[in-house]
């Protein structure tokens, strides 16, 4: 297993007064290095984790997404971490699944770890699920080969990937373009390990409302895609060679859960 104590957990978190704190405390029970982003939350986000052994980091104003795993990440990268795992903060990633992922990091080493929502699949709304298989579609043939899961923001990214410079795209769009541009610029693939996804928080009670618009992220993120597909030539061709291939997924039962 790649060690949990050279490996960040970062956490970026807009308005998630409701479950931070619970998020929180179970990913330190498996990873003690844990920096949180406060994207400018509002609603005391930060104030929930100031008696717990982690890093707050905060945002004055809201930059988005992509902006506070950037500041995870340089703040990673500064105290010399191997890698960064990354779990959102509403509590629909479990954090035991952490230590699974780490395993898949050891027997792939550089390759981006995907949490990928495979498991009852079918229990997700039905426009999630149409949202994620399309996005699914346009980042693999931006990338050149196909992934389980695009859109998961559960993932294990070694210290390379984080020390990609001028990686664009905000949001949602920036998570889709580390998978691209590792792929381009670093010659990483993807290996995704199956994860459930949570629509309850563990003591039965909602999550707060995804931050992911289905229509409005989507249209941004296969729009970002397409200038980059029609600009590498031969479109068809390589959708072709990209849908020939089947995705690569570690299934590998381990005793790390």
């Amino acid at each position: 297993m790649a060690d949990p104590r050279s490996t960040a957990v970062v956490i970026p978190a807009l308005n998630e007064a409701l479950r931070i704190r619970d998020v929180v405390e179970q990913t330190l029970v498996h990873c003690p290095w844990v920096i949180v982003v406060d994207d400018g939350s509002d609603d005391g986000t930060g104030d929930c984790l100031r008696d717990l052994p982690v890093t707050v980091l905060r945002h004055e104003r809201r930059r988005g997404k992509g902006s506070a795993l950037r500041t995870g990440f340089a703040a990673a990268l500064a105290q010399g971490a191997s890698g960064a795992l990354t779990i959102d903060g509403d509590g629909q990633h479990d954090p035991a699944d952490l230590p699974r992922l780490l395993a898949a990091a050891a027997r792939h080493p550089q390759h981006i770890v995907i949490g990928a929502r495979l498991r009852h699949r079918a229990a997700a709304p039905p426009h999630r699920r149409m949202a994620n298989a399309f996005g699914d579609w346009g980042v693999a043939w931006a990338a050149g080969f196909r992934i389980a899961d695009t859109q998961s923001g559960q993932r294990y990214y070694p210290a390379p990937v984080l020390a990609l410079g001028d990686v664009p795209g905000e949001d949602f769009v920036f998570e889709a373009q580390l998978l691209i541009s590792a792929a381009r610029q670093l010659g990483m693939r993807c290996v995704s390990v199956p994860v459930e996804t949570r629509y309850r928080g563990q003591d039965g009670g909602p999550l707060r409302r995804s931050h992911f618009r289905p229509l409005r992220d989507l249209y941004r993120i296969t729009s970002h895609v397409v200038g980059q597909v029609i600009a590498q030539g031969d479109v068809w061709h390589e959708y072709a060679r990209v849908r020939a291939q089947a995705p690569l997924i570690d299934t590998l039962i381990d005793d790390a859960r």
